[in-house]
Formats: C-alpha cells, sequence, structure tokens
C-alpha cells in the first residue's frame, strides 16, 4: 500500500493516497499486526487504527500513528465524553510494580492527556508514547518491520509492541496468550473507560500527507519549504508505503 511515488505535481496539488478498510466489524477481540514496513518521512501520516460507527461515539484505537521521521510511536484512544485514561497505571518515573500486582494491570508507555474526549483538546485524545526506537520509523523498517497487538476486553483495552527479534513463540505459533506478555505499553481500564464507549469497529491502515498533525508540524520537523510545495515531487515519498505480512483477529 503506497502513495503515489511517479506524479509530478503543481504546488496545491492533492497527491494520491490510500486508505483500505475491512469489510468486517468487531466487538471485542485480540488484533495482531504483523508489519513489515510502515510509512515514514515529510509530510507523511500513517496509521494503524480500529474506529466504530458516527464518530466519535463508536469509539477509535490507534494502534500504529506518527508523523515525519519521528522515531517513537504512539497510542491513543478518541471518544465521547466520560472516557479516562488513568494515568497512575504507568510505570514510567520509577514506579516499581507491586507485589501481587498483575503485570497486565500497569503499562510502560509515557502517558500524554488522560481525558480521552476528541470533542477537547483539539481532538488530541487520550495518548501514550513508546519510545522504544524500533516502534516507528527507520528504526522499525530497518528491524525487520515488528508485531503490534491490542486486546480490547471486558477489563479494557491494552496494546503491547513487540520487535522482530522478540516477538513470543505463541504469536508466531498462531496461539496468542496475552497473559504471558506482561506489561503492555498503554491500558486504558474498564474501570475509568468502559467498554460500552467502544463498539462494531473496523481495522484501517491509511497514509496521510499533511492534514491537522503533520502539516502543522512540518516546520517543526525539521522538514523544507511547505507542505504544498513538499507533496509536488514524487521522489519525496519513497518510504510512504506499508507492507503488512499479517492481521489477524482472534475471538
Amino acid at each position: 500500500m503506497t502513495v503515489d511515488t511517479k506524479s509530478t505535481l503543481n504546488s496545491g496539488d492533492h497527491r494520491k493516497s490510500v486508505r483500505i478498510t475491512s469489510k468486517k466489524s468487531y466487538n471485542k477481540g485480540l488484533f495482531v499486526f504483523d508489519i513489515l514496513r510502515a510509512p515514514h518521512g515529510c509530510a507523511v501520516w500513517p496509521a494503524a487504527w480500529l474506529v466504530g460507527p458516527n464518530w466519535p461515539n463508536g469509539g477509535e484505537i490507534d494502534v500504529i500513528e506518527g508523523v515525519h521521521d519521528n522515531t517513537v510511536n504512539q497510542v491513543t484512544l478518541h471518544t465521547s465524553s466520560g472516557c479516562m485514561l488513568d494515568t497512575t497505571k504507568s510505570l514510567v518515573g520509577g514506579s516499581i510494580l507491586a507485589a501481587g500486582v498483575d503485570p497486565s494491570n500497569v503499562f510502560t508507555g509515557t502517558p500524554l492527556q488522560a481525558d480521552c474526549d476528541a470533542n477537547i483538546n483539539s481532538n488530541a485524545g487520550c495518548g501514550v508514547l513508546d519510545f522504544d526506537p524500533l516502534s516507528y520509523g527507520s528504526g522499525l523498517n530497518n528491524a525487520g518491520g515488528a508485531v503490534y497487538t491490542t486486546l480490547w476486553d471486558d477489563s479494557g483495552v491494552r496494546i503491547w509492541f513487540f520487535s522482530r527479534d522478540t516477538v513470543p513463540a505463541d504469536i508466531i505459533g498462531k496461539t496468542p496468550d496475552p497473559s504471558t506478555w506482561g506489561s503492555p505499553i498503554a491500558f486504558w481500564a474498564s474501570s475509568s473507560c468502559p467498554s460500552s464507549f467502544f463498539r462494531d469497529l473496523s481495522m484501517v491502515f491509511d497514509i496521510v500527507l499533511g492534514g491537522d498533525w503533520a502539516g502543522a508540524t512540518f516546520s517543526e520537523a525539521g522538514c523544507p519549504g511547505t507542505v504544498a510545495d513538499y507533496v509536488t515531487s514524487p521522489t519525496n515519498f519513497a518510504n510512504a508505503n506499508w507492507a503488512v505480512n499479517s492481521v489477524r483477529v482472534y475471538q
């Protein structure tokens, strides 16, 4: 899946890109994304995500997302009002996992905003950053890709990241057991974000050029000129493509 890498455009023209959506929608399950390559580069804003109907009322779970040549992955929920990320469950900042605490009920990523309401904070949602340099961009691609898993069940939403050389044997063997994976990079507990905020989720892969995030941070990221001028050249988007080994859903 790739953007148009052949056409030379005039400034202000729109370069053709790609978005695909699963025909089936889901209510809870384990989603396993085995990614060989993910898009990156100036003006590029890719995402692999789950989204429900009548956004944001059906909910949104962003599994892979970033802009430009970032080296960190951001996972985020966007919902209607009332869903919150419990940041006390984050292990960031020197917290020690207490004896008897289930490792899957805390998370290792760095929390951003706590309120998941898409109608406030410019639709920032409640995101968590994964600072593993292999989780996004050229680091991900140079390492042979990675596996991202999302578990959505009655206890909440959890996301794990596994670099290529750390993928558990149970995932490789198609018998995944999340209870053996340790702490996820993000966990939105149902106690602060009930499962009722999500329904009939479809899987989506897309590549946006510019847009609210990549467009607003283009100069800040050290990208040259303007987005409108940058998108005119097809040679700027050699890395703007997805290569997906598989997507599996277990219910």
